[in-house]
């Protein structure tokens, strides 16, 4: 033999060891001899990988003979010629053991030869290391299962065998006694041989064969007895000796934990189950095998032995999941999928490629695997990923909800997997958007939609699709059937974390000296000429802030620092204005689930009626419960929340210390610039909308500023600090006069003198400007009025001149937007 197996992966060469110890052997051994050794090394090492198969092969048949042996014969106890049978027995365990330290000498030769070498190893090489490494595990398993039978046999045979040598014994001792001649050492032969039966009186311990073996050499047993005696003597010892260790002897030959050293082996195995059921039935087997690394990792030094073990569970799991559980599932998936779309008359599957779904049966069949201290669930596996998959895909595509239930009723039929109902779509085909979606992705949401007061929804901005998605309350009453009522306060707490990092950047931006300094100039400005203002802020230094503040530089995107700002207080105007649309969303659902009691006035409570009625205890706490759900039905239907009072109360305490926070004293000198700012903005979107080249944003509203600006100024609590501009006022006396002196010098244009056509066409175009301009800054202050009353705040009648041409349009939108508040 060339080469032999030490521990772990080491492989010793008795050669090499030599002319590495010993460099003046090597000068003295031929190298061509040395060369030769190695050589024949290496082609052992070749031809054991090759006939790998055909030995695991003949292996499995006999093992196979040995276990239905082991059956057969440990079934019954014997009835006659019990010591024949009982030797029987104790050569067929022995046989055992011997089958699986030959296997195991094969295996770590093999593969530690092959890793010596650095040479791959052929798939069907693999799978034969791969068999009879079960077969180990299955001899051993099967010594398990018999282990009472085999020690009751090995008892038996034990105590026969003592007898005998206690028998052989005896005749030696009586032959001393009779013989004449004492001497001291025949008297030491005596006391040697009393020792013996002493021995040989209790069980077969370590320490007593130990004594048995010293006394009978110090009784010089092989000058005293007979020659066949002696051979007797020597082989019922031995047996002894054997069949007592035969425990430690069977878990020395099973120890699989060479495994830990070869792992990259693992992915071949798994990949392999899938093809073959037979193969699954026995990876029980197989992870026993694994499961012995852990000896090996219970002496490491280097780690905290838990860290170690922890590692190289979590190590296994992964490769298994990978390799096997994962296709495993996609392959039950598929199978799913086709069978359950055969009415569309796919085309035929490929003929030649095997189908994995017919072994897949007995696969979910096998018992959970252990790990170390855990367990693997093959079926429980896959059934929570179908789950999983049919229940995330259901909520993508709701209109699937039928086929995805035909699966589930297929898995249970064909595989015997029990799945649990996904409860979707939860009796509509129209989710829409999902609260829970908005919720966690609140920053996204309110950037990319825009909120609209009067109507309650939000409108995607911009899509690479052909249409727009919209949000109202009907999918957020869906959501909330789906999810449950705690999904408001939830979405509140996201709201509220959003808000805190929005006023950082508000903050920031009112702190910058520029903005500061030019706001304190403008009150200053209006304080001091209130009187010549006639107490209205004048719209031209509401437009020099915004020309003047594009001076400080804008982004690649041609924004402003004004603008930026604008879109903040806009995000956090749409952030409330889903928090409103989750309050209405949760009032219909209430509204929608009351519908089933009689009488919200009089509610009969189910408990103490159970109770008198003296029913099971769990009737009881399904009674306590409706009775809570109920309860908060009714009350979530008759109170609601005040999530916009909630929203204030946090934020205003910090927001009105103006001596930590003096940059927002005058927030309500920016609305005039903001507002002139936004409706710049929002004429130009209008604008994009019938234009072919839709380049920039194209919206038609926007009500989250104002949303944003009431809120704000109801937190620094300057609603009459912007009254006492009469902002709005002096817009619209502007653009009145504006307005005047443009039609004046159209009509002076169109009677005079030597009329002037391309003057009549501007004057024109100027006053359908400051139509559309004026129209704006109505719907900006209508919207404005309509959030202060989310507020709770008393809102003044602030007087704003109307034309008479346009009294009705205003009155309309003044109506809608009061609507839209109540």
């Amino acid at each position: 033999i060339p080469a032999f197996h030490l521990v772990g992966d080491i492989i010793w060469t008795p050669c090499e060891y030599l002319t590495i110890i010993m460099p003046s052997v090597a000068k003295v051994l031929d190298k061509k001899g040395v060369a030769a050794v190695l050589s024949y090394r290496s082609f052992l090492f070749e031809q054991q990988s090759e006939m790998l198969v055909k030995e695991a092969q003949a292996q499995v048949l006999k093992v196979g003979d040995w276990c239905e042996e082991m059956r057969t014969t440990l079934e019954a106890w014997p009835k006659t010629n019990i010591v024949a049978q009982l030797e029987r027995r104790t050569r067929l365990f022995l046989r055992g053991v011997r089958s699986a330290e030959l296997i195991g000498r094969l295996l770590k030769t093999v593969l530690n030869g092959h890793l010596a070498e650095h040479r791959t190893m052929a798939r069907t090489s693999a799978q034969g290391l791969f068999r009879l490494i079960e077969l180990i595990k299955a001899i051993e398993a099967t010594f398990a299962r018999h282990w009472s039978a085999v020690v009751e046999s090995c008892n038996h045979i034990c105590q026969h065998w003592t007898g005998a040598l206690l028998k052989l014994v005896s005749s030696g001792r009586e032959t001393l006694r009779t013989d004449k001649g004492y001497t001291d050492e025949r008297v030491d032969m005596l006391s040697a041989l009393v020792v013996v039966e002493q021995a040989l009186a209790g069980p077969v311990t370590k320490e007593r064969w130990y004594i048995l073996n010293l006394a009978l050499n110090l009784a010089c047993y092989t000058k005293l007895f007979r020659p066949n005696d002696v051979t007797d003597m020597e082989n019922l010892v031995g047996h002894l000796w054997t069949v007592s260790t035969l425990g430690r002897a069977l878990e020395r030959v099973s120890d699989c934990s060479f495994l830990y050293w070869h792992r990259s082996l693992l992915p071949v195995y798994f990949e392999s189950l899938i093809h073959d059921s037979a193969e699954c039935q026995r990876v029980v087997y197989f992870f026993d095998a694994i499961n012995d690394s852990t000896k090996i990792i219970d002496a490491v030094r280097h780690a905290p032995t838990s860290v170690a073990l922890e590692y190289f569970q979590r190590e296994i799991f992964t490769v298994f999941e990978q390799s096997f559980l994962t296709k495993l599932c996609e392959t039950i998936e598929t199978d799913l999928r086709l069978s359950i779309h055969t009415h569309l008359q796919l085309n035929d599957r490929n003929p030649f490629k095997t189908n994995d779904a017919v072994h897949i049966s007995p696969i979910l069949k096998v018992p959970p695997l252990r790990i170390r201290d855990e367990f693997i669930d093959i079926q429980r596996y896959v059934e929570h990923y179908l789950e999983k998959t049919f229940y995330n895909l259901t909520t993508v595509a709701l209109h699937d909800w039928k086929t995805y239930a035909e699966m589930r009723q297929l898995a249970r039929q064909k595989y015997g997997l029990a799945l649990a109902e996904t409860h979707l779509p939860s009796q509509t085909l129209e989710q829409g958007l999902d609260v829970l979606v908005i919720m966690r992705n609140i920053h996204i949401f309110v950037a990319g939609y825009n909120y609209n007061l009067n109507t309650q929804c939000f409108v995607q901005k911009e899509s690479r699709n052909k249409h727009l998605n919209t949000l109202n309350t009907r999918h957020i009453t869906n959501s909330i059937r789906t999810h449950g009522t705690g999904i408001m306060n939830t979405t509140v707490n996201f709201t509220y974390q959003f808000l805190k990092k929005k006023f950082y950047i508000f903050s920031q931006f009112l702190y910058d000296d520029h903005i500061k300094s030019q706001l304190i100039k403008d009150a200053r400005y209006f304080r001091d000429n209130m009187d010549q203002l006639e107490r209205m802020y004048p719209i031209e230094r509401a437009e020099k802030f915004n020309r003047g503040i594009r001076k400080l530089g804008v982004t690649g995107d041609g924004l402003t620092f004004l603008d930026q700002f604008r879109i903040v207080i806009t995000q956090i105007g749409n952030a409330l204005g889903f928090v409103r649309l989750v309050r209405a969303g949760g009032l219909q659902a209430c509204s929608q689930a009351i519908h089933f009691i009689p009488d919200l006035d009089d509610i009969v409570s189910l408990a103490p009626l159970v109770e008198q009625a003296h029913l099971s205890t769990e009737t009881l706490q399904a009674a306590q419960i409706f009775d809570t759900l109920v309860s908060d039905l009714v009350k979530n239907f008759a109170e609601g929340t005040e999530y916009f009072k909630l929203l204030v109360d946090v934020f205003a305490p910090e927001f009105r210390n103006f001596e930590k926070y003096s940059h927002l004293k005058n927030f309500y000198m920016i609305v005039p610039p903001l507002t002139v700012n936004f409706v710049e903005h929002i004429l130009a979107c209008k604008e994009r909308i019938g234009k072919k080249s839709q380049q920039g944003e194209i919206t038609f509203t926007d009500d989250g500023f104002c949303m944003g600006i009431a809120y704000i100024l109801k937190l620094l609590d300057q609603y009459e600090d912007l009254d006492s501009l009469h902002w709005f006022q002096s817009v619209m006396t502007k653009c009145h006069a504006e307005k005047t002196k443009a039609l004046n010098e159209q009509r002076e244009g169109k009677t005079g003198v030597g009329k002037d056509e391309k003057l009549v066409q501007t004057l024109s175009l100027k006053t359908k400007r400051l139509n559309n301009y004026k129209r704006e800054f109505d719907l900006v202050a209508f919207a404005l009025r309509s959030a202060r009353i989310f507020f709770r705040t008393d809102v003044e009648n602030e007087i704003i001149p109307r034309e008479k041409d346009a009294a009705s349009d205003a009155i309309s939108v003044k109506s809608s937007s009061n609507d839209a508040a109540s």
